[in-house]
């Protein structure tokens, strides 16, 4: 069975006003393109409830209320690079309600945040304190030998933790909007 053809609220109007004025429902169908069930089915509905109107879907409830909602944004935009498991657990302290780290990203995709990269930022210029440093280490190992060195691991600006992972920086941005590195 093919799914139901979707029609606006102001489309259903006219196809009301149309009935009203005595043009078919087949004819009503055909200006509107869609069947002529389709039609039916409005008009049984406008003679049952008097409105063209969508009516309150069931369904569960949220678990959160619109103030924590509120709340979850507020801290998603002042702390962009704060976790949706930080916001769950500042929710858990300011309303004593606990949800999941889910409903935390479902709450921020519902407001247009998406979690994303952080730009990069422009590296420094090398000042001349910089230079200092650099030529006092040079002048410190001169005459290093190479067992010293072989001690020495070497990376190209590649960044190790021996403690913890930190995991990538994430920031929570509006599509569309700048970027912004974390904060914080």
């Amino acid at each position: 069975m093919p799914p139901r053809q979707k029609v606006t609220t102001f489309n259903k109007a006219r196809a009301i006003a149309w009935l009203q004025d005595g043009v078919s429902k087949r004819e009503v169908g055909r200006r509107l393109g869609v069947s002529h069930s389709v039609v039916v089915r409005l008009h049984q509905k406008f003679q049952a409830t008097n409105s063209v109107l969508e009516r309150p879907r069931s369904g569960r409830p949220k678990k959160t209320t619109q103030r924590e909602d509120r709340f979850i944004r507020r801290q998603a935009l002042q702390q962009r690079g704060t976790t949706a498991n930080i916001i769950r657990g500042q929710l858990r302290v300011a309303t004593n309600t606990n949800v999941s780290t889910k409903t935390i990203r479902k709450r921020l995709h519902e407001v247009g945040l998406r979690s994303c990269r952080p730009a990069v930022r422009p590296r420094l210029t090398v000042t001349a304190a910089h230079r200092q440093a650099r030529l006092a280490f040079c002048l410190n190992h001169a005459r290093w030998t190479r067992q010293q060195w072989a001690d020495v691991l070497f990376s190209d600006e590649s960044r190790f933790n021996l403690h913890h992972h930190d995991g990538r920086a994430r920031v929570w941005r509006r599509q569309g909007e700048g970027h912004r590195a974390p904060v914080g």
